[in-house]
């Protein structure tokens, strides 16, 4: 089995920033790639972010210049540096992963716990 630990959400006002951590642990053969989601009150999950096992990174285009993902491979570990907050940025943030099992290799999709970011003044 695979866990996920996501840290550093909170409050904070608008232009503020906050950096989101997601750590994996457990047994599997690769990770494919990692990600965050976010999902705000009465409103659909949606990508905010993903960096895949090349370094290739993916924003949407509403955190595009102001979010940056990045991963530490030693420590199984992906960030969410947020910079630049409005509002609109508040949701729970979800971290996701696409990994290898290890020993039959299926290809098998987990999800954190959730953080809550609330930006607000």
């Amino acid at each position: 089995q695979v866990q996920l630990v996501e840290s550093g959400g909170g409050l904070v006002q608008p232009g503020g920033s906050l950096r989101l951590s997601c750590a994996a642990s457990g047994r599997y053969f690769r990770i494919n790639a990692m990600g965050w989601y976010r999902q705000a009150p009465g409103k659909q999950r949606e990508l905010v972010a993903s960096i895949i096992s090349g370094g290739s990174t993916n924003y949407s285009d509403s955190v595009k210049d102001r979010f940056t993902i990045s991963r530490d491979v030693a420590r199984n570990t992906v960030y969410l540096q947020m910079r630049s907050l409005k509002p609109e940025d508040t949701a729970v943030y979800y971290c996701n992963v696409d990994l290898l099992r290890s020993g039959s290799l299926r290809r098998e999709y987990y999800w954190g716990q959730g953080t809550s970011v609330t930006v607000s003044s």
